[in-house]
């Protein structure tokens, strides 16, 4: 009998560790700040903005070492703050020039069709449709674009 009651006793505790121990699933982790973020693993890992040029009726940006990440670790995009999103693309970036100081220019690709989810107020999540592959990418918005690199 008393056998039993400690067998009991010690199933409790494990299935008791077992849920407050294991991470939530399905949950979204939410930025502090405002920004653009992409979900690499566990974490969001903020994207520096790149300023998007125009001449002679030519939209590129100028490459400013985007940030690398690995394509199989990438879940999802996050954007936290009051942006336009009825003019927000996802792009592969294609080159285009060398700049007068030797700086490689890049133009926009086709759109990439995404889905877009409200997590909370001014923070949604950005997922491709369909599979993305290796290459230069940017998320772009009006006069904004946060490129980054998928190896």
């Amino acid at each position: 009998m008393k056998k039993l009651l400690i067998t009991k006793w010690s199933w409790v505790i494990i299935v008791l560790f077992l849920i407050t121990g294991l991470p939530a699933h399905g949950k979204d982790i939410i930025p502090k700040e405002p920004g653009v973020y992409i979900k690499a693993g566990k974490e969001l890992k903020r994207l520096l903005p790149n300023i998007v040029f125009e001449d002679q009726q030519v939209i590129y940006i100028e490459s400013n070492n985007p940030p690398r990440f690995i394509l199989k670790d990438i879940e999802y995009f996050v954007i936290s703050g009051k942006y336009d999103l009825n003019v927000l693309t996802l792009n592969p970036l294609i080159f285009f020039q060398p700049s007068p100081l030797g700086k490689h220019r890049y133009i926009f690709g086709k759109d990439i069709p995404f889905e877009m989810k409200k997590i909370k107020e001014d923070v949604y999540s950005i997922k491709p449709v369909g599979l993305i592959g290796r290459g230069y990418f940017s998320l772009w918005i009006n006069d904004t674009a946060w490129d980054f690199i998928l190896e």
